[in-house]
């Protein structure tokens, strides 16, 4: 199953604002500064963001333990209660745009509507559309043993198991080969 460029583009942005937050293989929070949610938007390509304070700053962050446990839940009636409470928060408004070149597509949030609601919304759809499509399991943590940072696996057969942002399976595929060397005797 593939997910419309819209929906995609909300769960990319899901992941990489899940991932700034510290782990317990890492204790590095990567959104701290108005400097970091701004390269954040520009990463992900937000429109219309007017300037940024630490108020977005603040209510961003306050995001990311709401969304976070989707991604280890274990059954869709509890991803589905998360996830109608995060799209409760905002203000949704659903409305046809065609902006930056991309072609028709659905925006959730009302114009005008702040970074945090827009994400609020906008990745709680795009999570309620992989729920309601029985993908649950494309959502899940990196399977590296230092690594657990969240993912959504958009291959065909689900076989996605490291995340991108630290390229956990080249480590670990390349220290199995230097393992499998070692017992051979090469």
């Amino acid at each position: 199953m593939t997910f419309s460029h819209d929906t995609e583009q909300a769960l990319g942005t899901l992941v990489r604002l899940v991932n700034t937050m510290p782990g317990p293989n890492s204790q590095v929070d990567s959104l701290e500064t108005l400097e970091e949610l701004e390269k954040f938007v520009q990463e992900r390509e937000f429109s219309a963001v007017d300037t940024l304070t630490d108020k977005d700053l603040a209510e961003v962050r306050d995001l990311r333990p709401l969304f976070a446990p989707v991604f280890t839940t274990d059954s869709d009636a509890s991803a589905a209660t998360m996830i109608n409470a995060i799209i409760a928060r905002g203000t949704s408004t659903p409305r046809l745009t065609n902006h930056d070149g991309h072609p028709w597509h659905i925006h959730y949030s009302r114009a005008g509507a702040s970074l945090a609601c827009r994400i609020t919304v906008e990745c709680g759809i795009a999570l309620a559309q992989v729920i309601s499509a029985g993908e649950r399991e494309r959502l899940r943590r990196c399977e590296a043993p230092d690594c657990d940072d969240a993912l959504i696996d958009l291959s065909r057969n689900r076989s996605k198991r490291y995340c991108d942002a630290r390229t956990c399976g080249n480590r670990l595929h390349v220290a199995a080969y230097r393992e499998r060397r070692k017992a051979s005797g090469e």
